[in-house]
């Protein structure tokens, strides 16, 4: 029988921060874009003091900042997230070496040919992630990755909840529709024109009335999400396509220097997070949107794959060469893709 676990670190990049600052202890924290509250950024992780607040993941900087102006706002410093974020995946591959990398924040692990009951196992997990890295985690376990990935958001933060097969249905039945991942706001919305809020009144729904509404594909997805079907198996190596970074600016402008040095800014970010990762890049590409969202892109490909900054800066300032910035720029971003692994 499958056993499959689902990791989610709690308020993962809050709690990195903490971890680096103690006197953060206690304290609503916002980690998003350059950390400026008053800036365009959106929100990437809030502390669990912060949420008291309605503060959410992707939620304008702006917004958050309102809704609790006496948050700690830090930016994000991707590369220490991803220091901690190997360690808590060596952690995990020692407890079973057949693991599917999600995010920097979370992992699925499959425990059918590991002995003891999903408890322990568990248990297990959580002990060996919190002596890795001091930080708390979530373990959902079920029979799919669906369902324990459902379970795992059930009982957050420093949770363990496990789903059987025989008891998932009456246990998550009365859950929103928007805890089936895969379901975001628009189906939520088309769902709830039906009548439809929870899963288990979309599993009431017939296929053939999921078919007429969202078309075979959609309906399938829908009609075997609601039932807890997944036979999806663990993806335990894939490679990234590319690595980016774009910056909204607080302001539209027409200093190019302002563009330039953005670009300068992300190339340095892009080329530590390549290195970190283990990955060099060939191909270079910028984003410029102007004023009323007017969006060009341009690419540029190296003689060579490359992890350093500057080989990067420049081959984006080639691209944005070939832009006229003849309006103000709402947005720039830089994205280095064709990646290899280092030493390839």
């Amino acid at each position: 029988m499958r056993r499959i676990a689902h990791i989610d670190m709690d308020a993962f990049f809050a709690a990195v921060e903490r971890q680096r600052r103690p006197e953060l202890a206690g304290k609503p924290l916002v980690i998003g874009g350059r950390g400026d509250p008053h800036a365009r950024g959106v929100v990437a992780t809030a502390s669990y003091e912060a949420r008291r607040f309605g503060i959410h993941s992707a939620m304008p900087l702006r917004i958050a900042f309102r809704l609790c102006p006496e948050a700690v706002f830090l930016r994000v410093d991707y590369q220490a997230y991803a220091a901690v974020s190997e360690k808590v995946k060596a952690a995990l591959r020692s407890v079973s070496p057949v693991l599917e990398d999600a995010g920097i924040d979370e992992a699925f692990l499959d425990l059918s040919a590991l002995p003891g009951s999903p408890e322990e196992i568990g248990r297990e997990i959580k002990r060996r992630v919190q002596g890795a890295t001091g930080l708390t985690c979530s373990v959902g376990i079920g029979p799919n990755k669906l369902l324990a990935k459902i379970a795992s958001d059930l009982q957050k933060p420093d949770g363990l909840t496990i789903l059987a097969a025989e008891d998932a249905a009456a246990r998550v039945g009365s859950l929103p529709v928007r805890k089936v991942p895969g379901i975001g706001p628009v189906t939520e919305a088309e769902l709830g024109r039906l009548g439809v809020k929870t899963i288990g009144e979309l599993a009431g729904l017939s296929i053939e009335r999921l078919v007429g509404e969202f078309g075979p594909s959609r309906a399938a997805f829908l009609y075997e999400a609601a039932r807890g079907i997944d036979e999806r198996e663990l993806v335990t190596h894939w490679e990234p396509k590319s690595r980016s970074r774009e910056t909204t600016f607080q302001q539209d402008t027409r200093d190019i220097q302002t563009v330039r040095r953005t670009i300068a800014g992300q190339a340095r970010e892009i080329a530590d997070e390549l290195r970190a990762e283990g990955y060099r890049g060939r191909r270079v590409g910028i984003k410029i949107r102007f004023a009323g969202f007017d969006t060009h892109t341009r690419e540029h490909t190296l003689p060579g794959a490359t992890d350093a900054a500057e080989p990067i800066r420049r081959a984006a300032f080639a691209c944005l060469q070939r832009l006229p910035l003849d309006r103000p720029v709402r947005l720039v971003g830089v994205r280095v893709g064709e990646l290899e692994r280092t030493g390839a």
